[in-house]
């Protein structure tokens, strides 16, 4: 018996989401699932996956288009498998705090793909993140990196036991 192939893509220009992406993909090959990690932009035809998780940043309550790009060339195929939905975003604790709604963009997504769930979670603005607005930000006290890894941990573990109980 083979292990289920998912694909975990992920939208962002600046690295935060792809970190949560690696972090998703490492748990699920734990798991026993055969996970591929890339970026949205590489994803061309989902067919040879038998799950997707997507996932982009959230800036100014607008998903990454990179991610809404990906949705959209391959909703045909997304619509005829499961999908889960992710979103890097608050560059605070508050996704940790509590759920976060997905924004109207993702929302959209999750009706027009039929996905089971979406979750929020921290972001990351760090020195590192390229841009004259992150580096202001930063130099006011107003980074720092969200991203909590048991909790994406234990939604990746979730996602394998959904697709263990479909088996």
């Amino acid at each position: 018996m083979t292990a289920k192939r998912v694909l975990v893509a992920y939208g962002s220009k600046h690295g935060a989401t792809a970190g949560i992406a690696a972090e998703i993909g490492k748990t699920l090959r734990e798991d026993g699932l055969d996970a591929v990690v890339l970026p949205a932009d590489d994803v061309d035809d989902v067919r040879g996956f038998d799950a997707v998780v997507l996932g982009g940043s959230l800036y100014a309550g607008r998903w990454s288009a990179k991610a809404l790009h990906c949705a959209e060339r391959n909703e045909h195929y997304l619509r005829h498998r499961p999908v889960w939905l992710f979103s890097s975003g608050p560059v605070d604790s508050s996704a940790e705090q509590h759920e976060i709604p997905p924004v109207p963009a993702v929302a959209r997504q999750m009706e027009r793909l039929g996905a089971r769930e979406h979750i929020t979670f921290g972001g990351s603005l760090t020195e590192s993140t390229p841009g004259l607005i992150a580096k202001a930000l930063v130099r006011h006290g107003k980074g720092g990196d969200f991203r909590n890894p048991e909790r994406i941990h234990t939604w990746a573990h979730h996602i394998s036991s959904e697709l263990a109980a479909a088996a």
